[in-house]
């Protein structure tokens, strides 16, 4: 195991009717004047969003409400959530939705408490913060974890960038999780769900390092994902299959499932491009490159796949490359089987590209070749975009 420090500091309510506990945290942690930030018209149509508001009131917690965060949530966005949050006077930010409520949530509790920096000094690294209001949590998509991260992405429309912060002061106060409020999910969005969650597993699981209890965590995280995932997208009134899913989106990105290993996220920073020249979902940008990543790096340690073959697919057999190339398709086929794209071309916000498309991408990635990505294999510009002219088909 390499070092490592292991901080997860959020305290997890989880439940049945848990979202009328939310007065109780919100003073828990020290707010009195609260800015609710949520995403589209699902927060308001299934009436959560008035059901939160009226616990605050009760409360005597002052409310104000942000809706319009996107499925690839903008700095722009956050701008004006942390305008709105000014003028109302908050000193608590609480986040009702999935990944892009809450990221957004995050930015505007940074951009708050740091009123004279721009938010996108943060997030392009220019700045540290030092400081951020308390976000809370009322979680409503197991996906993208970030209820439990220290993460937070941010698409800067304007650059055509997407960026990702990593900082302590992004980790929620409280988060509460009741499965049933991922009843109205469509099937579409669940699936994107369960590909961010296997993605946050396997892009830590995925490293030159081996550990037995962190890999043994990884694959039962993911066994229950694929399977509880399966029964989800058939009925998404499955109480068990949503709970299960929804505290594995929690595991998966608290840093649990990669202690005393090397992140790579390589398959997400190649996801990211396609997000911010495409506007396609976080979780089907993901799917659209794995399989042609795998196949491009499996080689540099054969045994890996081979061990993820058979330990969260069940794949019997004793020739290791045989074994790998089985895992890596098996994985492919059980994202299409979910409905999310393995290619360009079965991606229906991206489609085929042409060659200078394809470079534009591998470019933006490694930031105008400035970087390389990856620790499994470290990746550069001109392997980046073998990937992605894999992919393209």
């Amino acid at each position: 195991m390499q070092p490592f420090t292991y901080f997860s500091p959020t305290e997890v309510v989880f439940g049945p009717n848990t979202q009328m506990r939310a007065a109780e945290y919100v003073r828990r942690y020290s707010g009195n004047r609260a800015l609710i930030v949520y995403g589209g018209g699902s927060a308001v149509r299934s009436g959560l969003l008035n059901q939160i508001c009226q616990v605050l009131k009760d409360a005597q917690i002052p409310c104000e409400t942000f809706g319009g965060a996107k499925a690839n949530p903008t700095v722009e966005h956050a701008r004006e959530g942390i305008r709105i949050a000014g003028e109302f006077g908050a000193d608590f930010i609480l986040g009702v939705g999935g990944g892009s409520a809450i990221d957004t949530a995050k930015a505007i509790a940074i951009g708050s408490a740091n009123p004279s920096t721009d938010i996108w000094d943060y997030w392009e690294k220019r700045q540290v913060p030092s400081c951020a209001f308390p976000v809370g949590v009322v979680l409503t998509i197991p996906a993208a974890g970030s209820e439990t991260s220290s993460s937070a992405v941010l698409t800067n429309t304007a650059a055509g960038k997407k960026r990702g912060l990593n900082s302590d002061w992004n980790r929620p106060k409280f988060a509460i999780l009741n499965p049933e409020l991922t009843f109205t999910l469509p099937a579409y969005q669940i699936a994107c769900g369960i590909t961010d969650i296997m993605m946050h597993t396997m892009d830590r699981y995925f490293n030159p390092i081996d550990n037995e209890l962190t890999d043994s965590i990884a694959e039962a995280l993911l066994r229950t994902v694929i399977e509880k995932g399966r029964h989800a997208i058939q009925n998404p009134l499955d109480y068990d299959s949503m709970s299960e899913l929804m505290w594995a989106g929690s595991l998966s990105h608290n840093d649990l499932t990669g202690l005393g290993g090397l992140r790579d996220f390589a398959v997400h920073q190649l996801g990211h491009e396609l997000s911010a020249m495409f506007d396609t979902a976080h979780g089907a940008s993901l799917a659209t490159v794995w399989d042609s990543w795998a196949l491009a790096v499996y080689q540099e340690k054969p045994e890996r796949f081979a061990r993820f073959a058979k330990n969260v697919w069940g794949i019997a057999g004793n020739n290791t490359n045989e074994l790998a190339l089985a895992g890596i398709r098996t994985t492919a086929d059980y994202f299409r089987s979910v409905g999310m794209p393995t290619s360009f071309g079965a991606n229906k916000d991206i489609g085929i590209q042409d060659e200078a498309a394809l470079r534009a991408l591998a470019f933006r990635c490694t930031y105008q070749n400035t970087r390389t990505i990856g620790t499994f294999k470290v990746l550069d510009e001109s392997q980046i975009y073998m990937i992605y002219q894999n992919a393209n088909h």
